[in-house]
């Protein structure tokens, strides 16, 4: 039980430590957990991800959930993780389990918890789980729920279009995206048949790339970054497509390509954001490692910003808090008013591509870097054993520089680690990563240059710590 700790967005691990009596371990911590907070016999929730391992994994969980007398609904194959979540919330279940390692490599899976609103489990829900950690304890079997494959597809599609077409003024039953090329990625995810599917009903022309089911993921990691899209780049640029759309393996991320290539996530969350202040109002959430180009759009219009630690479980709970138009984070994780309050990287597909249809993504980004100016981001990590992350934090708050690069320190804001704000605009950030052992130093400036100067000053504070 030792093995099994709730990171930022739930239980990882390789596949040595992530087994079937840990999976059921797990499971009988839900049922305990959904007792002792009064949701005893509901029904609960159970989905899961393309991996090879992980349809078994989900139907061991939903054993242990029914022997303790719930009732479980699962899809009828994998699915996106906010089909689950949308299922969960539309049909009002106690909470639901979802197996998934997300963007890791096959040799891993993992498992998160949805609360009764879809949302990601905060940190006092997960604590509860861990603290009912135990062998299954069964009920007797005239008291065991029954398990029912259902389907998470079509209501989820509904309300999708149903809340993209309020946005782009349209009618939720109409091709609105009528004349829009898009080239789409699931690299071999559950987004497949999913978001591609979605994007055809709404009227678009799909070009699809990586949409066979493949538990090894063409021998990738399922993660949609710049690295690992340069074929969806290359696509949208040879078939003279207006945009392109990638989803990770569990498709709650969405990345973007432009004619102009890879889009990076924090000019997506700006210029999005900003297509939706053109016909409503609202604040905006984003994380402590988010671009502040997302603050510049708000104070444009009038608005705010909430910033939150790392991990879409804090952004959600900001959501509930301040709810806001937008939210997200610069890892490609994006929610908006009036959905869920999770991340959900095929409603923003769809989204997205409504955005493009009226104006190229690549113009409204020019468009506001014009306005608010240049901005870069980058990032790198530095390895750390889990263990040594608290000391390391504890030390670098004692050895904060009077300048980071040869430009003074402004402000420190202590979110999530610390974030150094210099005096130009630009900051650099070092906080522990809550999936792996390792710190990440992230960078923002008005160059890429700069940004690697801050990036490397900010590796050296921490480096000579660990």
């Amino acid at each position: 039980m030792d093995a099994i700790s709730f990171g930022t967005d739930g239980w990882r691990a390789t596949l040595d430590e992530f087994t079937d009596r840990r999976v059921r371990i797990v499971a009988q911590a839900v049922a305990s957990h959904l007792r002792e907070t009064g949701r005893e016999g509901e029904t609960v929730g159970v989905g899961y991800d393309a991996r090879e391992t992980s349809e078994g994994f989900a139907e061991e969980l939903a054993r242990v959930l029914c022997a303790n007398g719930f009732d479980v609904l699962m899809p009828e194959r994998d699915r996106p993780t906010p089909q689950l979540a949308w299922a969960i919330k539309e049909r009002e279940l106690a909470g639901g389990c979802m197996i998934t390692a997300s963007h890791n490599p096959p040799e891993y899976n993992g498992v998160k918890f949805v609360t009764d609103d879809g949302s990601p489990a905060l940190q006092d829900v997960t604590d509860s789980i861990v603290s009912h950690l135990a062998e299954p304890d069964a009920l007797p079997e005239d008291e065991w729920g029954d398990v029912e494959r259902v389907d998470m597809v079509g209501p989820h599609f509904e309300q999708c279009k149903r809340r993209v077409a309020d946005v782009a003024d349209a009618d939720p039953d109409s091709e609105f995206l009528d004349g829009l090329h898009v080239v789409y990625d699931a690299i071999h995810g559950s987004g497949r048949d999913v978001t591609d599917r979605l994007l055809e009903e709404a009227g678009a022309t799909v070009d699809r790339l990586r949409c066979e089911r493949d538990p090894t993921f063409g021998g990738a990691h399922p993660e949609p970054s710049e690295d690992n899209l340069q074929g969806l780049v290359d696509a949208v640029e040879a078939r003279d497509a207006d945009i392109g759309i990638a989803n990770d393996g569990d498709a709650d991320r969405i990345a973007v390509a432009t004619p102009d290539g890879f889009l990076d996530e924090n000019l997506f969350f700006a210029a999005v954001y900003d297509y939706l202040l053109e016909s409503s109002s609202g604040s905006a959430v984003r994380t402590v490692s988010t671009t502040f180009l997302v603050d510049r759009v708000a104070d444009a219009y009038g608005e705010t910003v909430h910033e939150t630690p790392v991990g879409f479980k804090y952004v959600a709970d900001a959501m509930r808090d301040h709810d806001p138009l937008m939210a997200g984070e610069e890892s490609g994780g994006f929610a908006v008013r009036g959905h869920l309050r999770q991340k959900d990287g095929v409603f923003m597909a769809l989204l997205a591509a409504a955005a493009a249809s009226e104006r190229s993504l690549e113009d409204r980004v020019d468009a506001l870097l014009a306005e608010h100016g240049e901005i870069h981001q980058g990032k790198v990590s530095v390895d750390c054993p889990d263990d040594r992350k608290e000391g390391v934090l504890g030390d670098l708050e004692d050895h904060i520089p009077e300048s980071v690069a040869g430009e003074p320190v402004a402000d420190v804001v202590t979110v999530d680690g610390f974030k150094l704000l210099l005096e130009d605009g630009s900051w650099t950030l070092m906080r522990p990563s809550g999936t792996e052992p390792k710190l990440r130093v992230y960078a923002e400036a008005g160059s890429e240059a700069r940004v690697e100067e801050l990036l490397d000053a900010g590796r050296d504070l921490v480096e000579p710590l660990v």
